[in-house]
């Protein structure tokens, strides 16, 4: 079996904290609590006894600190970049959406329809996409990024849930033989459909 395993870098702002709309001309370490889901992902994933094969990040330190924090060495992957938000940058969620109107940012939502000004890349992202989950052959991929990132993967095979393309600070989602078998998972919620592996 070939098993991709999705996850969003933990958290960046801390409660109290304004959030803002960062991408990857923002590169935020994590909070306290950014780093310990980056540790619940490992023991999540421990506990299944899922090994992986190949872990990627993207480049920001927020990705590679979550990787870091499970306990995992990676190796940083470019494609897995986080989105421009273009004159959005760092700008609070308010301001962002009287800027683009609240239509344009459901649009995104939903269907990673970039607003104006903001690059994204989509086709590149896409085809990333389709290379990595389409790949032949067996084994684990771990892949640790942004949601501006990985709300293409679904998108990339058309296996949208009906929850959105969106992780969830340290969330995560799984295909398994290029089938989309869970998306926008925290460890400790209830993991339908998600089979441990059994030891050897």
């Amino acid at each position: 079996m070939r098993r991709v395993v999705i996850a969003r870098h933990g958290d960046t702002f801390a409660p109290g904290e304004p959030v803002l709309r960062i991408g990857t001309r923002t590169d935020l370490p994590l909070t306290r609590r950014g780093r310990q889901q980056g540790a619940a992902l490992g023991a999540a994933f421990s506990a299944l006894g899922w090994r992986f094969d190949r872990v990627l990040t993207g480049p920001l330190r927020r990705t590679r600190e979550t990787a870091h924090a499970a306990g995992w060495g990676a190796e940083v992957a470019h494609w897995l970049a986080e989105i421009d938000h273009g004159p959005d940058e760092g700008r609070p969620e308010p301001e962002v959406a009287a800027r683009i109107g609240e239509a344009a940012l459901a649009a995104w939502e939903r269907d990673a329809a970039p607003p104006p000004g903001w690059q994204v890349a989509a086709d590149a992202r896409l085809a990333s996409w389709r290379g990595l989950l389409l790949a032949e052959g067996d084994g684990a991929t771990l892949v640790v990024t942004s949601a501006g990132a990985a709300r293409f993967a679904p998108l990339a095979l058309n296996q949208v849930p009906a929850c959105g393309p969106k992780l969830r600070t340290g969330a995560f989602g799984v295909f398994e033989n290029a089938q989309l078998v869970a998306w926008n998972l925290r460890p400790g919620e209830e993991m339908p459909g998600l089979v441990p592996t059994m030891p050897d």
